[in-house]
């Protein structure tokens, strides 16, 4: 039998955000109380990410007492710790999802996360969120005999989606957007961007605090026992609710079995170089667009609000991280940005995300009063924040939206829970050679 490593102290120090670009420019320090004895609620949310967080305000903002415990500070996980690049779509193409669902669930889909773009700028504008939104994604292209497949999702999506915000790129226009010689073609999406990720965390937990949500930091959840009141242990603490909301994601551990089979936490990891000049930067990505290639171990890469580049790539398998995260992510910059090989790394961490069998977010009842929501595949900025809204109107007594993703059914891992780990190392092996192979 294979076990996983507690991916909530196998690889950072607890109670203490990752050495990030990103805790470092942090709006704001948390220091919520720790949950001691016992406390009551109408609906306790596990987790301080987006999900979390999101649902928490979402339920205080209808009246519920809530409750928000958070193992580490909020935003620890791979929500203060992403690529920050949010979009339109699932992490499915819709051309994939309508052959696997119809083509009514996969137009559900598609709004769906329509809907979480809008509620995205609704939340940072409404909460005055400072998170340095910036619109402009590019996905580029790194197989020329792929080229021409976006420009057929393109016309795809504008025909059957009304979708009129995709931009093709050739090879020039790519390469006037991305001073790079590893990619043929691409596209700019005009209705996607990037932010700083964990502001938005801080952001959603003000806005949950503003509206009554009850938030404890250094509270990691233990158990729960499902019944009419859930009960909830933690060390040194008992929170007895009505409903029960898990959104952990890649931290989940062993605390909700069936959602363990459901999903798999894999790391990723990041490194931010020293500022640019103004001229510098626009000479290497135009106009401060986020870039996310092709590859089935993806690239991705944006410029910060101080000119950095934030690079993204680079895969293990295990769950340990690299013993020097910054060295390990350069060989994967400089295969992009060969420019690059003198420039300084000031910041490198890693993270763990979740994932599924069928790359859709997880999001199921696990009891009639429990709810769990995971597995954003690294797509989940703005759908992880949806998927806690969901939660909130599931809870309410509104379910319509949380249930077409309910009703995908994903599959589970073979094996389950204690097989993830070695299926990771196959199935990672084999698509990391298809890249490299260029198959």
């Amino acid at each position: 039998m294979f076990s996983s490593p507690d991916l909530l102290t196998a690889n950072d120090t607890p109670g203490v955000h990752a050495n990030s670009y990103y805790a470092a420019t942090a709006n704001r320090q948390t220091d919520f109380p720790q949950l001691k004895g016992e406390v009551a609620c109408d609906v306790c949310v596990i987790g301080g990410g987006y999900t979390g967080l999101s649902a928490a305000l979402h339920l205080s903002a209808r009246g519920y007492d809530v409750v928000l415990l958070e193992a580490n500070r909020v935003g620890w996980g791979a929500s203060g710790r992403n690529g920050g690049q949010v979009g339109p779509g699932q992490r499915v193409g819709q051309e994939s999802l309508e052959r696997r669902h119809g083509k009514a669930h996969a137009r559900a889909l598609w709004d769906l996360s329509l809907d979480s773009m809008n509620l995205l700028r609704s939340l940072i504008h409404d909460y005055q969120i400072d998170c340095d939104f910036t619109p402009g994604l590019v996905e580029a292209v790194h197989r020329k005999d792929w080229v021409e497949d976006a420009r057929d999702h393109i016309e795809h999506l504008r025909l059957v989606y009304g979708y009129d915000k995709l931009e093709f790129l050739d090879q020039d226009g790519i390469r006037a957007c991305v001073n790079s010689p590893a990619y043929f073609g691409g596209t700019i999406n005009h209705g996607s961007g990037h932010l700083h990720p964990l502001n938005l965390a801080l952001g959603l937990a003000g806005g949950a605090e503003r509206h009554g949500t009850r938030i404890f930091e250094m509270s990691r959840v233990q158990s729960y026992e499902q019944g009419d009141t859930v009960t909830i242990k933690l060390d040194g603490g008992t929170v007895r609710a009505k409903y029960l909301v898990m959104g952990c994601n890649g931290y989940l551990g062993a605390l909700d079995g069936e959602t363990a089979r459901h999903t798999m936490p894999i790391n990723n990891f990041i490194v931010a170089t020293e500022p640019f000049s103004e001229s510098e930067a626009e000479n290497l990505i135009a106009s401060r667009r986020a870039v996310a290639d092709t590859k089935f171990v993806i690239n991705y890469f944006r410029l910060s609000a101080d000119r950095r580049l934030l690079f993204g790539g680079g895969e293990t398998y295990g769950y340990k991280f690299p013993e020097d995260i910054k060295s390990f992510v350069r060989k994967p910059m400089l295969e992009v940005f060969p420019q690059l090989k003198d420039v300084r790394l000031d910041y490198g961490w890693g993270g763990s995300l979740a994932i599924t069998t069928k790359r859709m977010p997880y999001l199921a009842r696990v009891a009639p009063n429990v709810y769990s929501a995971s597995g954003y595949s690294g797509h989940g900025v703005a759908m992880a924040t949806l998927a806690g809204q969901l939660c909130a109107e599931a809870i309410d007594g509104t379910a319509g939206r949380f249930d077409v993703f309910d009703k995908i059914r994903l599959p589970a891992f073979p094996g389950g829970a204690n097989f993830r780990y070695p299926l990771l190392v196959l199935a990672m092996t084999w698509f990391a050679m298809r890249d490299r192979l260029g198959i």
